[in-house]
């Protein structure tokens, strides 16, 4: 690495901190949600190195998992963190991220070579591949099953103890598939279907254990 790629580097990761913090500033602003897709952009300039693409996706999961932690603790304490904000800007980072993965290996094809696998148009990390060494891939794994842990608290947390509908719960589970079709295809691909279906049957008990149906006061 050279001076001006660290300085890139490091103004990227400040960026993203300022965006992390932006709650300390007392600006009255969502602009703190903006943390999730400023995460790209620090994990993507170690991709341009190049990186091992595990390595890379780790590091971006942590950015990730730091934002969710910090809006979970503010649902959880009812301080203007609003479950639909977190999941649109997470939602909105994926995609960014996708679309990155989908341009920067064409632009740089040497990073194409970095044991990952194209999935559609997405130049996406492949934990099967048996080059990453194994602690890399056990960390990856596990940093990926804590973000999306940290996805579906705020939600439970949200929703607990509020009025929901069967039809509204069926919803709520059905926006986590593909998440948890992604946490059992890193672990048991093999057993992809059964895995998903028992995490969102988990899911759904947990849903209608916290939730109301309005009509307990009539009975």
């Amino acid at each position: 690495m050279d001076v001006g790629s660290i300085i890139i580097m490091v103004t990227f990761f400040v960026i993203y901190g300022i965006f992390l913090a932006f709650d300390l500033f007392k600006r009255n602003e969502k602009y703190g949600y903006l943390a999730y897709i400023a995460a790209v952009l620090p994990a993507n300039a170690f991709w341009q190195i190049p990186f091992d693409p595990l390595l890379v996706y780790i590091i971006l999961f942590i950015l990730w998992t730091l934002a969710l932690l910090r809006d979970t603790i503010g649902v959880y304490l009812k301080r203007n963190k609003e479950i639909n904000e977190i999941l649109l800007y997470i939602t909105l980072g994926i995609i960014i991220q996708l679309i990155i993965s989908a341009i920067l290996p064409e632009i740089n094809t040497s990073l194409k070579s970095y044991f990952i696998g194209k999935v559609w148009f997405f130049w996406l990390p492949n934990v099967h591949s048996g080059f990453s060494l194994e602690i890399v891939t056990l960390t990856f794994r596990i940093v990926a099953t804590i973000m999306v842990l940290l996805i579906v608290i705020p939600l439970i947390l949200d929703i607990k103890d509020e009025e929901a509908t069967l039809p509204i719960l069926i919803v709520f589970v059905a926006i986590f598939i593909i998440p948890f079709l992604y946490l059992s295809y890193i672990w048991i691909p093999e057993a992809m279907g059964v895995l998903t279906f028992l995490f969102s049957v988990i899911l759904f008990i947990v849903l209608l254990l916290i939730t109301r149906s309005g009509k307990e006061q009539a009975k």
